[in-house]
């Protein structure tokens, strides 16, 4: 039997799982996504993802980043 996994993920990491968890189901849809090429495609959705939220970090401020 395996071990299960736990897992303690930050909000922001969280956030950032759901959306290469979306953009790999695209991929996936898009026939991209095969047995030889898995673990690259699930790297690169978790790259994008954390290249989108940085982008939207820097472009987007909140209310309680102020005004700057």
């Amino acid at each position: 039997m395996e071990q299960p996994t736990y897992l303690k993920l930050h909000w922001s990491e969280s956030v950032v799982v759901v959306a290469a968890s979306q953009i790999f189901a695209a991929y996936i849809s898009a026939g991209r996504v095969n047995d030889s090429n898995e673990e690259q495609m699930l790297l690169k959705s978790v790259r994008t993802a954390i290249k989108l939220a940085d982008r939207a970090d820097t472009l987007v401020k909140s209310d309680k980043e102020g005004k700057g």
